[in-house]
């Protein structure tokens, strides 16, 4: 099959990035999206406005489109189901299956020989006392669905927090208590599988958190070559176990040791590799339409070291001061109301020649 027009569920940045890469490609989007004038609309080539579980716009989707992809990970996997019955879906359903659910993803991940953290299904307020008990009163609690950039969480760091009444403070969902885990840095890894099994990854990433956000990522990472092999090791044994087509991301925690414990994936374009669209020839973007289009893979290899650094809420005051600079690209989202918390866009400064990692 000639495929002429992608299908992406999803309207915000990561759509509009992979948008722009298929245009570069030749490619048509259709973008399925409820909000009107979001930023994939922009720049794609016709928007769906409606629910992502809509019938009738999953069936125009169908009708419109040769291949179908998403830009976020809480696409209704009753959806994706329904669409893959009449064209290619990629990532399959069952990525999102996997990534929607924390208890299911460490599941799966140990299922797959990756080491994540030790965790607790937490149903309760009593599973919640058990589960704080055998971890010595520590651990992470966290929704097991739908919780992002560090929302739906809860840090217990000793014996004397206070747990009653957490689980309903949290609406009674089903929830997961992960050991806490003293891990020297966190590292991400960008990777891309083909329908065909070719897989290809970018080198890791060094990854800055600021309440619960993405703030830097740094390439090279600070990490053995040995601990990067583990990190593009872990991403193969995941994108064969879940017959993957399309880019994935997956996060680490280092350990003093040099081991990795797997944190979480995420089953679509990664914001720590942004970075990848200014120190590669083949961006994430464009190695993921490369991908669910049937195309081959470009290189992942890094020509330059570098920095991204998000633009999240005000920071994006700063742009004039970074495009004063003349090793930086800066990225803008298309987005008119910059309020807390909110990404804005990203910038990549160049910082020099590739280095070993």
């Amino acid at each position: 099959m000639t495929i002429r027009t992608i299908g992406i569920i999803g309207g915000g940045q990561l759509g509009r990035m992979l948008a722009m890469a298929a245009a570069r490609l030749n490619f048509r989007t259709v973008i399925l999206e409820p909000q009107t004038d979001c930023p994939a609309a922009q720049v794609a080539n016709q928007q769906i406005v409606a629910a992502y579980d809509d019938p009738a716009a999953l069936t125009q989707m169908a009708d419109l489109c040769d291949v179908i992809t998403y830009e976020f990970e809480n696409v209704p996997v009753a959806a994706a189901e329904y669409l893959q019955r009449s064209l290619p879906v990629y990532p399959p359903a069952k990525a999102l299956d996997v990534a929607q659910d924390r208890l299911t993803e460490k599941r799966f991940l140990n299922s797959c020989g990756i080491e994540t953290a030790k965790f607790h299904p937490v149903d309760n307020q009593v599973d919640l006392e058990k589960a704080l008990a055998d971890f010595g009163g520590q651990g992470v609690l966290k929704t097991r669905r739908l919780g992002y950039d560090g929302k739906g969480q809860r840090v217990f760091r000793t014996a004397q927090d206070d747990a009653a009444g957490t689980y309903e403070a949290f609406g009674s969902v089903p929830l997961i208590l992960e050991s806490l885990v003293s891990f020297e840095r966190e590292v991400s890894i960008i990777a891309a599988r083909a329908a065909d099994g070719t897989i290809a990854c970018y080198d890791p990433a060094e990854n800055v958190h600021r309440d619960g956000i993405l703030h830097t990522s740094t390439l090279p990472a600070r990490l053995s070559d040995r601990a990067a092999d583990m990190a593009r090791e872990a991403a193969e044994r995941l994108l064969a176990a879940l017959d993957y087509v399309g880019v994935i991301g997956m996060e680490f925690f280092l350990m003093a040791d040099n081991e990795l414990i797997a944190n979480e994936i995420a089953p679509r374009v990664h914001n720590s590799g942004h970075w990848t669209e200014a120190a590669c020839v083949v961006s994430q973007f464009e190695q993921h339409i490369r991908a669910v289009t049937g195309l081959a893979l470009g290189s992942p290899a890094r020509h330059s070291d570098c920095v991204m650094t998000n633009l999240i809420g005000d920071d994006i005051l700063d742009l004039p001061t970074w495009l004063s600079r003349k090793d930086v690209l800066a990225h803008l989202y298309g987005k008119t109301e910059a309020r807390p918390g909110r990404k804005m866009g990203h910038v990549t400064q160049l910082i020099g020649s590739k280095t070993s990692s």
